[in-house]
Protein backbone atom coordinates (compact mmCIF):
# COMPACT_ATOMS: atom_id res chain seq x y z
CA UNK A 1 0.00 0.00 0.00
CA UNK A 2 3.12 2.46 0.99
CA UNK A 3 4.71 1.49 -2.18
CA UNK A 4 1.46 2.41 -4.73
CA UNK A 5 1.44 5.84 -2.71
CA UNK A 6 4.67 6.44 -3.05
CA UNK A 7 4.43 5.33 -6.78
CA UNK A 8 1.94 8.12 -7.17
CA UNK A 9 2.69 11.18 -4.97
CA UNK A 10 5.99 11.56 -6.75
CA UNK A 11 4.22 12.54 -9.86
CA UNK A 12 1.68 14.33 -8.13
CA UNK A 13 4.06 16.70 -6.27
CA UNK A 14 6.13 17.43 -9.08
CA UNK A 15 2.93 18.59 -11.34
CA UNK A 16 1.41 20.45 -8.11
CA UNK A 17 5.24 22.44 -7.87
CA UNK A 18 5.22 22.97 -12.07
CA UNK A 19 1.53 24.23 -11.75
CA UNK A 20 2.53 26.55 -8.94
CA UNK A 21 5.43 27.68 -10.93
CA UNK A 22 3.61 28.32 -14.01
CA UNK A 23 0.47 30.02 -12.71
CA UNK A 24 2.84 32.23 -10.59
CA UNK A 25 5.12 33.10 -13.07
CA UNK A 26 5.05 35.45 -16.56
CA UNK A 27 4.27 33.29 -19.05
CA UNK A 28 0.65 32.12 -17.28
CA UNK A 29 -1.68 33.17 -20.11
CA UNK A 30 -3.51 35.27 -17.86
CA UNK A 31 -1.09 36.84 -15.78
CA UNK A 32 -1.00 40.19 -15.44
CA UNK A 33 2.68 40.78 -15.62
CA UNK A 34 3.76 41.50 -19.61
CA UNK A 35 6.65 39.99 -21.54
CA UNK A 36 9.47 42.13 -22.09
CA UNK A 37 10.51 41.47 -25.23
CA UNK A 38 13.98 43.61 -24.85
CA UNK A 39 14.92 41.47 -22.28
CA UNK A 40 17.83 40.36 -23.99
CA UNK A 41 18.73 44.02 -24.58
CA UNK A 42 17.90 45.68 -21.25
CA UNK A 43 20.76 46.84 -18.81
CA UNK A 44 19.48 45.34 -15.14
CA UNK A 45 20.44 48.98 -13.97
CA UNK A 46 17.53 50.50 -16.03
CA UNK A 47 15.05 47.74 -15.71
CA UNK A 48 12.86 48.96 -12.59
CA UNK A 49 12.62 52.51 -14.21
CA UNK A 50 11.69 52.33 -17.55
CA UNK A 51 7.67 53.31 -16.89
CA UNK A 52 8.89 56.13 -15.29
CA UNK A 53 11.20 57.58 -18.02
CA UNK A 54 10.26 59.88 -20.97
CA UNK A 55 6.79 60.67 -21.98
CA UNK A 56 5.27 63.81 -24.18
CA UNK A 57 6.71 66.78 -25.05
CA UNK A 58 5.79 70.18 -27.64
CA UNK A 59 9.29 71.88 -28.47
CA UNK A 60 10.40 73.65 -31.40
CA UNK A 61 12.83 72.58 -33.83
CA UNK A 62 15.54 74.05 -35.62
CA UNK A 63 13.16 75.11 -38.63
CA UNK A 64 11.17 77.12 -35.76
CA UNK A 65 8.24 74.33 -36.08
CA UNK A 66 6.26 73.71 -33.02
CA UNK A 67 6.77 69.94 -33.12
CA UNK A 68 5.43 66.93 -30.60
CA UNK A 69 7.40 63.73 -29.49
CA UNK A 70 5.57 61.99 -31.87
CA UNK A 71 6.78 64.67 -34.61
CA UNK A 72 10.11 63.52 -33.58
CA UNK A 73 10.55 59.78 -32.50
CA UNK A 74 9.49 58.34 -36.06
CA UNK A 75 12.58 55.64 -35.36
CA UNK A 76 15.05 54.68 -32.94
CA UNK A 77 16.28 57.97 -31.86
CA UNK A 78 19.04 58.94 -29.05
CA UNK A 79 18.28 62.05 -27.19
CA UNK A 80 20.63 63.44 -25.48
CA UNK A 81 20.12 67.10 -23.18
CA UNK A 82 22.60 69.85 -23.54
CA UNK A 83 23.70 73.37 -24.73
CA UNK A 84 25.24 74.82 -27.82
CA UNK A 85 27.52 77.05 -25.48
CA UNK A 86 28.67 73.59 -23.68
CA UNK A 87 32.79 73.95 -24.07
CA UNK A 88 33.16 70.11 -23.94
CA UNK A 89 31.28 67.57 -22.77
CA UNK A 90 28.20 68.04 -25.40
CA UNK A 91 30.33 68.17 -28.32
CA UNK A 92 31.89 65.19 -27.52
CA UNK A 93 29.01 63.59 -26.21
CA UNK A 94 26.57 64.49 -29.47
CA UNK A 95 29.54 63.35 -31.45
CA UNK A 96 30.23 60.12 -30.16
CA UNK A 97 26.08 59.37 -30.80
CA UNK A 98 26.25 60.63 -34.14
CA UNK A 99 29.36 57.70 -34.93
CA UNK A 100 26.56 55.15 -33.56
CA UNK A 101 24.10 56.46 -36.05
CA UNK A 102 27.05 55.91 -38.52
CA UNK A 103 27.77 52.81 -37.37
CA UNK A 104 24.58 51.56 -37.55
CA UNK A 105 23.89 52.91 -41.14
CA UNK A 106 26.58 50.94 -42.41
CA UNK A 107 24.64 48.27 -41.30
CA UNK A 108 21.48 49.40 -43.01
CA UNK A 109 19.77 50.49 -39.70
CA UNK A 110 18.44 54.10 -38.95
CA UNK A 111 18.04 55.98 -36.14
CA UNK A 112 18.33 59.80 -35.71
CA UNK A 113 20.11 62.09 -33.07
CA UNK A 114 17.85 64.12 -31.00
CA UNK A 115 19.45 67.05 -29.52
CA UNK A 116 17.16 69.07 -26.88
CA UNK A 117 18.35 72.34 -25.34
CA UNK A 118 18.14 73.58 -21.46
CA UNK A 119 19.34 76.57 -22.54
CA UNK A 120 16.16 78.15 -24.92
CA UNK A 121 17.92 81.64 -24.01
CA UNK A 122 20.87 81.53 -26.64
CA UNK A 123 19.69 77.99 -27.73
CA UNK A 124 17.38 79.75 -30.95
CA UNK A 125 16.43 77.73 -34.20
CA UNK A 126 19.06 79.41 -35.86
CA UNK A 127 21.48 78.53 -33.22
CA UNK A 128 20.08 74.42 -33.09
CA UNK A 129 20.27 74.94 -36.73
CA UNK A 130 23.59 75.54 -37.24
CA UNK A 131 24.63 73.05 -34.06
CA UNK A 132 22.46 70.62 -35.50
CA UNK A 133 24.11 70.76 -38.89
CA UNK A 134 27.68 70.73 -37.77
CA UNK A 135 27.23 67.71 -35.85
CA UNK A 136 25.40 65.35 -37.85
CA UNK A 137 22.93 65.83 -40.93
CA UNK A 138 20.10 64.12 -39.69
CA UNK A 139 20.04 65.48 -36.31
CA UNK A 140 17.25 67.05 -34.81
CA UNK A 141 17.84 69.88 -32.52
CA UNK A 142 14.78 70.80 -29.96
CA UNK A 143 14.56 73.85 -28.06
CA UNK A 144 11.61 76.26 -26.64
CA UNK A 145 10.46 78.30 -23.88
CA UNK A 146 11.89 77.86 -20.60
CA UNK A 147 8.21 75.86 -19.82
CA UNK A 148 8.92 73.73 -22.39
CA UNK A 149 11.73 72.64 -21.86
CA UNK A 150 11.90 72.36 -18.17
CA UNK A 151 8.47 69.50 -19.14
CA UNK A 152 10.31 67.93 -21.46
CA UNK A 153 14.04 67.73 -19.15
CA UNK A 154 11.55 66.43 -16.31
CA UNK A 155 9.96 63.93 -18.55
CA UNK A 156 13.07 62.47 -18.82
CA UNK A 157 14.50 62.96 -15.22
CA UNK A 158 17.37 65.11 -16.05
CA UNK A 159 19.07 67.67 -14.20
CA UNK A 160 20.04 71.31 -15.11
CA UNK A 161 21.14 74.64 -13.60
CA UNK A 162 22.14 77.48 -15.10
CA UNK A 163 24.96 79.10 -13.06
CA UNK A 164 24.24 82.32 -11.00
CA UNK A 165 26.22 85.01 -13.70
CA UNK A 166 23.34 84.28 -16.07
CA UNK A 167 24.19 87.90 -17.38
CA UNK A 168 27.10 86.85 -18.61
CA UNK A 169 26.67 85.81 -22.12
CA UNK A 170 29.21 83.45 -21.69
CA UNK A 171 27.68 81.47 -18.54
CA UNK A 172 27.66 77.75 -18.02
CA UNK A 173 24.74 75.10 -16.95
CA UNK A 174 25.20 72.12 -15.50
CA UNK A 175 23.54 69.07 -16.46
CA UNK A 176 23.43 65.50 -16.43
CA UNK A 177 25.38 63.53 -19.53
CA UNK A 178 22.79 61.13 -20.31
CA UNK A 179 21.67 59.55 -23.32
CA UNK A 180 18.22 58.36 -23.74
CA UNK A 181 17.53 55.42 -26.26
CA UNK A 182 13.65 56.01 -27.41
CA UNK A 183 11.59 53.81 -29.94
CA UNK A 184 8.12 54.54 -31.42
CA UNK A 185 5.25 53.28 -30.26
CA UNK A 186 7.34 51.51 -26.95
CA UNK A 187 9.18 55.21 -25.64
CA UNK A 188 12.10 55.21 -23.66
CA UNK A 189 13.97 52.10 -23.22
CA UNK A 190 17.53 52.13 -22.36
CA UNK A 191 19.96 54.65 -20.94
CA UNK A 192 23.52 55.05 -21.92
CA UNK A 193 26.67 56.89 -19.97
CA UNK A 194 29.06 59.36 -21.65
CA UNK A 195 31.90 56.72 -20.96
CA UNK A 196 29.82 54.09 -23.04
CA UNK A 197 31.83 53.85 -26.87
CA UNK A 198 30.04 54.49 -29.90
CA UNK A 199 30.54 51.04 -30.83
CA UNK A 200 29.38 49.63 -27.38
CA UNK A 201 26.24 51.53 -27.87
CA UNK A 202 25.63 50.35 -31.38
CA UNK A 203 25.73 46.73 -30.84
CA UNK A 204 23.21 47.46 -27.76
CA UNK A 205 21.46 49.20 -30.04
CA UNK A 206 21.00 46.62 -32.77
CA UNK A 207 19.74 44.21 -30.26
CA UNK A 208 16.93 46.68 -29.45
CA UNK A 209 16.19 47.53 -33.05
CA UNK A 210 16.21 43.47 -34.03
CA UNK A 211 13.46 42.64 -31.16
CA UNK A 212 11.19 45.92 -31.72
Amino acid sequence: MLKAILKYAAPILILMIAGTWLVSSKYWPFSSEEIDQFVNCRSSTISGVVGSIGGPFTLIDQKGMTVTDADVITEPSLIYFGYTFCPDVCPLDTARNSEVVDILALDGKSVTPVFISIDPKRDTPEVMAEYSEWIHPKMIGLTGSQEQVKAASEAYRTYYKLHSDEDNEFYLVDHSTLTYLVLPKHGFVEIFRRDQSAKKIAEKLACYIKYS
